[in-house]
């Protein structure tokens, strides 16, 4: 146990650095839908900026500031999504990260500004100290093919998650199933909630796990269930729990809120 609680105070101190890393999520300012700019122009960030097939088109003058792999934008640019991390993607302005999305065919950029005021009044994470009965194997048991349920989020926007499958565990004496998507490098991802969400917590919160091995065995660690990132600023998507991911019982283990 001291090694596991040990591991899990490891985890806890670098999530509490990289939530206000420069570039981490307090320091998102904008999500920009191209849909909602019709004319091309985003506030607060030059350039023309044009959804087109399967990319973005970024057009400025070599004045107006923005720049794509560290040299000024002086014309038409072609801008796929960004799939590094947040704090290298293609486009700057000045300390300023611009980063390319889509998401379900809509394109969007993100302004993430390292001065941003979030990052300055950041105190920290209220999390439940580590408790081994909230670490318990599990087994993950796929789906023949990905299942995509429409899911509201906060800004009325549906949503539609690919889930791969459910890992099944024991928690509170019974046998508890959560509809998981698989990530490229095949670890698992849940959107969860329970009864605490009613007493102080966050709506709902992340789990990830580590990829199954070949019998679809997997570790399902509660402790370290995390805040979304929307917990942090209000300009990502707040994606609500799929059906069958809310939990009767309390579970007081991981990240809770905001200090």
């Amino acid at each position: 146990m001291t090694d596991a609680s040990d591991q899990w105070k490891q985890w806890h101190e670098r999530r509490t650095e990289t939530v206000p890393a420069p570039c981490g999520p307090l320091a998102l300012t904008g999500t920009h839908w191209l849909a909602d700019y019709p004319d091309g122009r985003i506030p607060d960030i030059p350039g023309s900026w044009a959804a087109d097939g399967g990319a973005v088109v970024l057009t400025a003058a070599a004045t107006d500031g923005p720049t794509v792999d560290g040299r000024p934008v002086a014309g038409r640019v072609r801008l796929e999504p960004d799939t590094g991390p947040v704090a290298s993607p293609r486009v700057a302005l000045g300390e300023r990260r611009l980063v390319v999305l889509v998401r379900e065919g809509a394109w969007g950029v993100r302004d993430y500004d390292p001065g941003a005021p979030a990052r300055r009044t950041f105190r920290g994470v209220a999390a439940t100290a580590y408790d081994p009965d909230r670490a318990v194997p599990g087994r993950f048991a796929p789906y023949r093919e990905s299942r995509t349920v429409r899911v509201p989020n906060a800004a009325g926007r549906g949503r539609g998650p690919a889930l791969d499958g459910e890992p099944a565990c024991e928690l509170g004496g019974e046998r508890r199933t959560l509809r998981e998507a698989r990530r490229p490098d095949g670890s698992l991802w849940a959107v969860s909630a329970d009864a605490t969400s009613e007493d102080g917590g966050f709506r709902f919160r992340f789990r990830y796990a580590g990829a199954p091995d070949v019998e679809g065995l997997t570790a399902v660690d509660l402790n370290r269930a995390q805040l979304p990132p929307c917990a942090f600023a209000g300009h990502f998507a707040r994606p609500f729990p799929p059906p069958g991911n809310t939990l009767g019982l309390a579970i007081p283990a991981g990240e809770r809120t905001l200090l």
